[in-house]
């Protein structure tokens, strides 16, 4: 059973069975492309704020269901790492962007925060290196009459 309560700007409820959950709806009217940028750039400001090093942005919009932007960036230490994400996910919430999804802030190696539209991906420069995920998704895209 789900019941929502829809507030502009106020956090949703979603009730489970097994309990609630918050989801927010951003304070403005704006979506899709507007609010993805938005988003963003409270991401960006957020992450030099925080003295994140080598800040990657990637347009996924098109290429992926996950979100409109990944965002990569490392971290100097285990300790900076999982500083930079604590303090991302406060800037978000104060901008009215609600809750992320985060995993990873125990080890500090890897912290991934999902936004909805921004995915950011906050490393230490090792592991960054090692997974090179930014490589990835800017690949170019390939149309189907290239490959021969």
């Amino acid at each position: 059973m789900h019941v929502l309560l829809l507030k502009e700007g106020r956090a949703l409820t979603t009730v489970h069975a097994k309990g609630r959950t918050p989801v927010v709806i951003p304070k403005s009217s704006e979506r899709g492309a507007d609010a993805a940028a938005r988003a963003l750039q409270a991401v960006l400001v957020s992450l030099e704020d925080s003295k994140a090093e080598n800040i990657v942005t990637i347009d996924i919009a098109g290429k992926s269901a996950l979100g409109d932007y990944m965002v990569v960036v490392s971290g100097r230490s285990n300790r900076h790492v999982v500083a930079i994400a604590d303090h991302l996910m406060t800037d978000l919430k104060d901008e009215g962007f609600g809750n992320a999804r985060v995993e990873g802030l125990d080890g500090g190696d890897w912290v991934l925060i999902d936004t909805g539209d921004i995915i950011v991906h906050v490393f230490r420069p090792e592991i960054r290196e090692f997974y090179n995920i930014e490589k990835m998704w800017a690949a170019p895209d390939l149309d189907e009459g290239t490959l021969h």
